[in-house]
């Protein structure tokens, strides 16, 4: 039994890594899917047409996070062409790293455009499309909770602010039957962070279970707070890291 079946999600940047991931295990579930991308859309494309291969209807939208007026496009495209929107799951981030005395301004409005603002944007824009039921899942890090090397602040700031956002969102929206909630990966077997890359041993020395996650086991944590079970749980951070913030 498809515990999506029928529902129609967006997922921001999934055209790759765990934002492709994500994509096609909704498909898999049943969910109709739409995807934005920044660049490449022969990728995305390409993840589009195998979310297709489930049955369900798929649409890769171009949308840069850093621009509000293009994430409310791309919203409205997706209840425009697909007929609805109940699941937003905020994908889309960026990660710039530095010093403090040598981190500009401009990469830090960017950080926080994409990975602060986009998510309230999406967000405010999809709430006004869902009905009982509708569910927004924002993809944060384990680094909201711990950064163990120089040069991440900015970004653990970025991620931690979802918290603050998420659980007041979670009091404005479940009068409304609309749940959200935050997934916290930890380290992640992607191209751009690859479990044989060079930064890999020194973080699964810092993990519980010593290994990199995979993208399909985010994605399962997304189906199950996008399904039928997950209807009481709202307003949270759950941790998908092996361990990393024991």
């Amino acid at each position: 039994m498809k515990r999506l079946e029928g529902k129609i999600a967006l997922v921001t940047g999934g055209s790759r890594g765990i934002g492709a991931g994500i994509v096609k295990r909704l498909a898999n579930e049943g969910a109709h899917v739409a995807l934005t991308y920044a660049k490449s859309p022969d990728r995305a494309n390409a993840v589009a047409e195998e979310a297709k291969s489930s049955g369900v209807r798929a649409l890769a939208i171009e949308a840069d996070s850093a621009e509000a007026d293009s994430v409310v496009a791309a919203v409205d495209r997706t209840v425009r062409e697909l007929g609805g929107l109940d699941v937003l799951v905020n994908n889309a981030g960026v990660l710039s790293l530095g010093p403090i005395d040598e981190f500009t301004l401009s990469e830090f409005d960017r950080t926080f455009a994409v990975n602060v603002r986009a998510v309230f944007v999406a967000t405010q824009a999809a709430v006004r499309h869902m009905k009982s039921g509708g569910r927004v899942i924002n993809i944060s890090s384990c680094n909201a909770d711990r950064m163990p090397f120089p040069g991440g602040a900015v970004y653990a700031m970025s991620k931690s602010a979802l918290t603050g956002l998420v659980k007041g969102l979670a009091r404005d929206l479940g009068q409304r039957g609309i749940t959200i909630n935050n997934v916290l990966p930890g380290p992640i077997d992607t191209d751009m962070n690859p479990a044989n890359g060079p930064a890999a041993a020194t973080l699964v020395k810092l993990m519980a279970v010593p290994r990199y996650g995979t993208a399909d086991e985010v994605a399962a944590m997304v189906a199950y707070l996008a399904g039928p079970e997950a209807a009481c749980v709202t307003g949270a951070d759950l941790l998908i890291d092996g361990g990393f913030s024991a």
